[in-house]
């Protein structure tokens, strides 16, 4: 378990992606100053906003943030330091312009020439990879271990559950999503670890009910923190516990049970009402309710209201963010409940028909959300919370598959999946061919690298010429294959 921890982390880290996305900004005032205010960085995102009287702050739930603020502050030492050397280094007569960026996105060069005007872009570089390198990708590499545990004991199997583990951290958009800080996947893998802690299908869980039940309402607590989004979460944890233990105890034993459920989930919902009322002056209107209006957000109630048609379809289908156009791997997940029934059935019913339930829920809830079309710009998002749900129904239908036919599955998963991990910002017309096409045609590139590679008259002093990928792949290649070798295939792995 340790060397696929180490793979996935290694291989997480190195597709660093250098989009500064707005959970970063709670992050760094809270590293820098245990303030929730963003007014240092007012005007340099669209999705930051000022309430007369409480500052600027960003139009989302700050969980993510809370967490990515721990290892930003930790490392603010050799941060702040390097930060002062390049802005003194600037200070020199003649270097009053910023250097040029040759993004082919107008508003990244404009960002770009705003951070470096304010003395932030290497700061916001270096922030942005602490924070994914010491918070998405352990999570996301803890996931896969996780999941490797659960599929050993679902098929029996060390060696296959280390081989669907694989697929599920590298074949599935959690390689894209863990590139940057996101509260999506997060959330996703919280919620998640919630719902194995009142499964326990390893019965390694020796907690008591109670305690299972805290830590599952904890994890649904955490999901509505991270995002609004989570509430599908908290409930289905919620009714899937009580259903699950209906039958078995008396009526005041359920009792006791819904009351340690509640009492974790309102420890981050009470984070979440202190932070609404410190930032907005009302602890239960959300920030969506003080945002600057948009396109969107004239929909319903600030974006949301009823399930919209064309939304349920764009969700699963959309060329540029469609769940299953980015994953094609996960539709066997809607094979599952006729593949897998009867005695001998590796899912059981109840945990099988949660996660159809849950998956249900959530894409009728982010339909009903207009701003779930802003995804054009970034690629499968808000379902991605759904990936660690939908892969067990997956893995299921994947051991019924012919082994040819799987083997091409898989190959074809990993080329997607590595492909939009790498090539993230290519023409919107082509969608999830976009990034298949680049690959072909520009082979191999690590997205921090081309970020290096277009600020070359900023850089250039430090690395002359552009810089290749396949050294570094090839070392991490090479790094991999010793930890690896021999491949014993045990459950220690």
């Amino acid at each position: 378990m340790v060397r696929l921890f180490i793979t996935c982390w290694l291989i997480f880290g190195l597709h660093f992606a250098t989009n500064i996305v707005r959970e970063i900004y709670p992050a760094l005032a809270l590293g820098d100053q245990l303030s929730f205010r963003l007014d240092a960085y007012a005007g340099l995102h669209p999705d930051i906003f000022e309430k007369p009287g409480y500052g600027w702050h960003i139009n989302n739930n700050p969980g993510v943030s809370f967490f990515a603020a721990i290892p930003y502050a930790a490392s603010r030492p050799v941060i702040d330091r390097l930060v002062s050397v390049v802005n003194q280094s600037r200070a020199e007569p003649g270097k009053i312009e910023p250097p040029t960026y040759d993004s082919p996105w107008p508003l990244a060069r404009q960002f770009y020439i705003e951070a470096w005007k304010r003395g932030l872009d290497v700061k916001f570089a270096l922030a942005a990879f602490v924070m994914q390198f010491f918070l998405m990708a352990p999570l996301s590499a803890f996931s896969a271990v996780v999941m490797y545990r659960i599929l050993q004991v679902v098929f029996q199997s060390p060696s296959c559950g280390i081989g669907l583990a694989l697929l599920y951290a590298l074949g599935t958009p959690v390689f894209f999503r863990t590139g940057t800080l996101n509260q999506n996947l997060a959330l996703g893998i919280l919620a998640f670890f919630g719902f194995l802690t009142l499964w326990n299908p390893t019965g390694e869980i020796k907690f008591t009910q109670r305690k299972k039940y805290f830590l599952a309402g904890l994890a649904g607590g955490l999901a509505v923190l991270f995002d609004y989004s989570g509430l599908v979460f908290l409930a289905g944890l919620f009714i899937y516990g009580w259903i699950k233990n209906r039958s078995r105890l008396a009526r005041q034993s359920l009792l006791a049970l819904t009351l340690s459920f509640t009492l974790g989930a309102l420890l981050p919902i009470g984070l979440l009402w202190f932070y609404q009322w410190k930032s907005f002056g009302n602890p239960f209107l959300p920030a969506q309710h003080w945002m600057t209006a948009t396109d969107y957000s004239g929909f319903g109630y600030q974006g949301l209201g009823f399930p919209q048609r064309d939304l349920l379809v764009l969700l699963l289908v959309d060329l540029r963010y469609g769940l299953f156009t980015s994953a094609p791997l996960l539709l066997l997940s809607l094979l599952s409940p006729i593949i897998d029934r009867g005695e001998n059935r590796r899912i059981p019913k109840l945990e099988a028909s949660f996660i159809i339930l849950l998956a249900i829920g959530l894409w009728i809830f982010c339909s009903a959300n207009n701003f779930s079309r802003l995804q054009y710009n970034s690629g499968v998002r808000y379902l991605t919370a759904l990936i660690p749900f939908l892969f067990l129904l997956t893995a299921v239908t994947m051991d019924r598959l012919p082994i040819l036919l799987r083997r091409v599955v898989i190959l074809l998963a990993f080329v997607q999946a590595w492909a939009l991990a790498m090539y993230r910002d290519v023409e919107n017309s082509l969608g999830v061919f976009g990034p298949i096409l680049k690959l072909l045609l520009n082979g191999v590139q690590l997205p921090a690298l081309t970020t290096i590679n277009r600020m070359q008259s900023a850089l250039g002093d430090w690395f002359p010429g552009e810089i290749s990928s396949v050294p570094i792949l090839f070392l991490a290649g090479l790094f991999l294959l010793i930890i690896w070798w021999p491949i014993e295939g045990k459950a220690n792995a």
